[in-house]
Formats: C-alpha cells, structure tokens, sequence
C-alpha cells in the first residue's frame, strides 16, 4: 500500500512540474490574469476528457505516438527555439509579442497531450478508480500548478525577452533529451560501452556542441 501511494504522489507531483512549462509561459508574457485562468481551465477540462478516454483507447495507438515521440520532440524543440528567438528579437526592437509567441509554450502538444493521457492511465491503475475521477485530480493539480507558478513567475517581474530565453533553454532540452534518450536506449540494447570498444561516444561531444553555440547565440543576442 506504501508502495502505491509513493507511485501517487510522485505522479502528481510530476504532473504539477509538468504544469510549470505552461507556468513560465503565461508568468514571462504580457497576457491578462483571465487568459491565464481560461488556459488552466481548459487543461482541466483537457484532463478529464482524456481521463475518461481511460480503458477506451487501444494501447496500440499509444505505441504509434510513443514511436513518433522522438521526432515530435525534435519539433517542439525547433519551434520553441525559433519562437524564442523570434520573441527576444522583437522586444529589442521595442514590439511585444509574447502575447502571441506564449502559445507555443503554454498550449497543449503533442507531448503534453500523451503524458497527461499516461498519467491518467497510471493513476487510475494505481487507485483503482474510475478514468473521470482521476482526470478531475490531474485536471486540478494541473489547473493549481499552472495559477501558482504564473503568479510565482510574475512576481519576479521578468521581460518577454526572459520568455524567449525560457524559450530556448527549452528547446535545447528538448533538444537533447531527443538525442540522448535514443543514444541511451541503444546502447543500453547493445551492452556497449565506449571503454570496452574503444570508441568515442558522439552524444556528449554533441551536447557539449549544443551548450556552446546555445551559449554564444544567447550572448551575441544579447550584445544586439
């Protein structure tokens, strides 16, 4: 029983991290309060349609969007740090536009879409309660998570130009989550280890890359 209510609580717990992500987008925006309530109002109305789907949806369909998963990432993560650039070139040339470009980050995806589905899945198995009751306590911790760290957010008085950094800080996560992951993955597949074979492994020369023209990009942007 210990054990199941561990495996509850980290789930909720993870799902109101998750909510963080539509947090910094509304908290760094220009948006009014009633957007922000009105976007945490539709992931809770999200949450308890996807919880009812619960037991209704074959698993095969989840294995074809978990396959898709990868490059899904690698989407968001390109439009993310297009967004982000695109929101702090225009706030330095004095045009806000994070009442627009915050969709990207705060909207549902794809990805938010399947790990709000998942968890659903998980937490009903878990508590052994119908898929709707369990949509209603995601949808809430969403909807809380989401109010929280927008006011938490907005306290900081942060610019759109810190939104578009958020941006791409982002989507070079996801960036690297979606070529690490894999990397992992197969390695882990092949029992293979760069010592062993005497080869050099191309993920962290590839992530060290990442960090460092991430890091000059946001430099000489913030020189312009």
């Amino acid at each position: 029983m210990d054990t199941i209510y561990a495996a509850v609580v980290g789930i909720l717990i993870a799902i109101f991290i998750f909510g963080l992500k539509t947090g910094v987008g509304c908290g760094f925006s220009s948006i009014r309060k009633r957007d922000v309530l009105i976007l945490a109002t539709g992931y809770f109305v999200i949450s308890v349609i996807l919880g009812s789907l619960v037991g209704l949806v074959d698993e095969s369909y989840l294995e074809g969007i978990a396959g898709l998963g990868m490059t899904l990432h690698v989407l968001i993560a390109l439009i993310l740090i297009a967004v982000g650039i695109y929101t702090q070139k225009k706030w330095i040339c004095g045009h806000d536009v994070s009442k627009k470009t915050f969709l990207v980050i705060s909207v549902p995806c794809p990805v938010c879409l399947t790990a709000l589905f998942v968890s659903c899945m998980l937490l009903a198995s878990s508590l052994e309660i119908s898929g709707w009751k369990v949509g209603v306590i995601v949808g809430i911790v969403f909807f809380l998570s989401v109010v929280s760290s927008t006011w938490v957010f907005r306290s900081m008085k942060k610019s759109p130009e810190d939104l578009g950094t958020a941006m791409m800080f982002l989507g070079i996560f996801y960036l690297m989550g979606a070529m690490i992951v894999p990397a992992y993955i197969k390695a882990k597949q092949l029992n293979i280890s760069t010592i062993e074979g005497g080869g050099l492994d191309i993920v962290p020369l590839v992530v060290i890359s990442l960090f460092i023209l991430g890091g000059f990009a946001f430099n000489h942007m913030r020189g312009q």
